[in-house]
Parts: structure tokens; C-alpha cells; sequence
């Protein structure tokens, strides 16, 4: 252990480190001031939080659906695959792209591509039931497409696949008839609004980059 030092600085050894204390500052061994040190920690730590972080944001957007035909619609049986998913309601100014969904799914469904309708309440737009909307779309549009259950899209309490979307790319539908592309490893490959029609370039082309 080293004596102190009389005089103006005085010199001890701290974690196997020497430092100096001089009148105001405390100089590490390799030259660099306490406050540089600390800012290199606090930086250095940033980062390690941050790459944390961009990998948890970045996790597959999956979990299991309740069908409206009974069952569950598991998003992880569909690795491989690109699904279109799609918050839909019966009682809406753009419930007839259901017509456009389910063309895009009799165009594309052999090549792998996936088209989940979701019905949700969440804009108050929905019928009351799932038999009733399950009635609705065979009757109006001859739906062959998967469909789940009526469910919330947005908020607190949305379907945990709604949640991931998310966290990973911030979208969260703002209306009925909002699409989010599942590439086939589970990442997010693109997100359009209502207006966007199922048929359009923009989906079409982001689908068939996925397909063989």
C-alpha cells in the first residue's frame, strides 16, 4: 500500500488502477480525466441498450388467431410464406376490398402467398358476431381466404401479433382495411392504409418478391 504524499497531490491506487488527485481533477492512469471516463462508460452502455433494444424490436410478428371456423390460425405454421394481413370490417366504406383480397388469394395462394382477413370492432364498424360475419362475407364475396375471430387491432389490448407490428415499425392501423406484409421469416415487409387497394402495384410487387 503506498504512504500518502505531502503536499499539493496526493497518489493512491484504486481497483488496481493508479489515479491522481490533483487540486480539482482526478486523472486516470491512461491520461484520461474521471468525467471522460464515466461519459465512456454511460456511452458504451447507450449502445449496448440500444442493440438491445433493435433486437427485441426486431423479433418475427407471430402468435395464434382464434378462426372463425373453429380452431386456431397459428402465423408460425406459415414460416416460409408471405401473409397479407388485413383488419377488415363488414359495415365500412372499403368493405368491398374484400373482392380484391380474395382475387389476390386465388391469383397468388399456389404460390405460397397467405391472405388472414382480421374482423375488429375497433372503429365500431363490425356486426355483432362472428357467425353474422362469417355469413356476411360467404354470402357477399364467397370468402375462401382465412379468417379469424372479431378482434382488437389497436391499443393497449390488441392481438400480441398487432403489438409486435408495433414495436417493430410503429404502424398501427388507423382504420379498417389496413395491410401488413409478414415476409416469410416473420419480419414486417411493408404496411399500407385503407386506401391502398389489394390489387394495387404496391402490394403486388411487394408480394411477388417473396413468392418463387
Amino acid at each position: 500500500m503506498q504512504s500518502p504524499v505531502t503536499g499539493g497531490s496526493q497518489s493512491r491506487v484504486l481497483s488496481g488502477r493508479q489515479s491522481c488527485i490533483g487540486s480539482e481533477t482526478l486523472v486516470m492512469c491512461d491520461g484520461r480525466t474521471l468525467s471522460e471516463d464515466l461519459a465512456m462508460r454511460f456511452f458504451l452502455l447507450l449502445a449496448a441498450a440500444l442493440l438491445t433494444g433493435a433486437a427485441a424490436g426486431a423479433a418475427p410478428a407471430g402468435g395464434s388467431f382464434a378462426s372463425i371456423d373453429g380452431g386456431e390460425i397459428r402465423l408460425e405454421d406459415f414460416r416460409g410464406r408471405p401473409v397479407l394481413v388485413v383488419n377488415t370490417a363488414s359495415k365500412c366504406g372499403f368493405t368491398g376490398q374484400y373482392a380484391g383480397l380474395q382475387k389476390l388469394y386465388d391469383t397468388y395462394q399456389a404460390q405460397g402467398l397467405v391472405v388472414l382477413a382480421v374482423p375488429s370492432d375497433d372503429f365500431n364498424q363490425e356486426l355483432a358476431s362472428a357467425e353474422e360475419v362469417r355469413e356476411f362475407c360467404a354470402v357477399n364475396y364467397g370468402l375462401t381466404l382465412p379468417m379469424t375471430e372479431i378482434t382488437q387491432v389497436t391499443g393497449p389490448g390488441a392481438h400480441p401479433f398487432y403489438q409486435a407490428v408495433r414495436a417493430e415499425t410503429g404502424f398501427e392501423p388507423g382504420w379498417n382495411f389496413n395491410k401488413v406484409l409478414v415476409a416469410p421469416d416473420g419480419s414486417v415487409a411493408g404496411t399500407w392504409g385503407s386506401a391502398v387497394k389489394p390489387g394495387s402495384s404496391r402490394i403486388v410487387n411487394a408480394v411477388e418478391k417473396y413468392l418463387p
